[in-house]
């Protein structure tokens, strides 16, 4: 399985991107989901996952309330929709996938994609 990621790029403090995963070699319906990031000199977290067998979804509290996972099975693509977004939510933004579960932990993922960078400005 292949990911690729897009749609990041330089915004204001308040303003929205939608981030995209597109997935190749395989289809997302039988993989669990995630997005991480990881800021300049910061440890890369966890921000919002999907899980492929009821589309349930997590977010980490930081984000909750102005970020949203989805996926669409028919264009095989896996959306992040950030609103509100502050200069802290600068970073790499990376997909990933795994079929065993659905995790919080960046280790429990098998397949990564190479990043697209989130610049918000002030």
């Amino acid at each position: 399985l292949q990911l690729v990621e897009s749609g990041g790029g330089l915004v204001q403090a308040g303003g929205s991107l939608t981030l995209s995963c597109v997935a190749s070699g395989g289809t997302f319906d039988r993989y669990n989901v995630a997005w991480f990031r990881q800021g300049s000199g910061k440890e890369r977290e966890f921000v919002a996952g999907i899980k492929w067998s009821d589309g349930s979804t997590l977010h980490t509290d930081s984000v909750r309330g102005r970020f949203r996972i989805s996926k669409d099975n028919a264009e095989n693509t896996i959306y992040l929709l950030m609103n509100s977004l502050k200069p802290e939510d600068t970073a790499d933004y990376y997909c990933a996938a795994d079929a065993r579960t659905l995790s919080d932990y960046e280790f429990d993922y098998e397949y990564w994609g190479q990043g697209t960078q989130v610049t918000v400005s002030s």
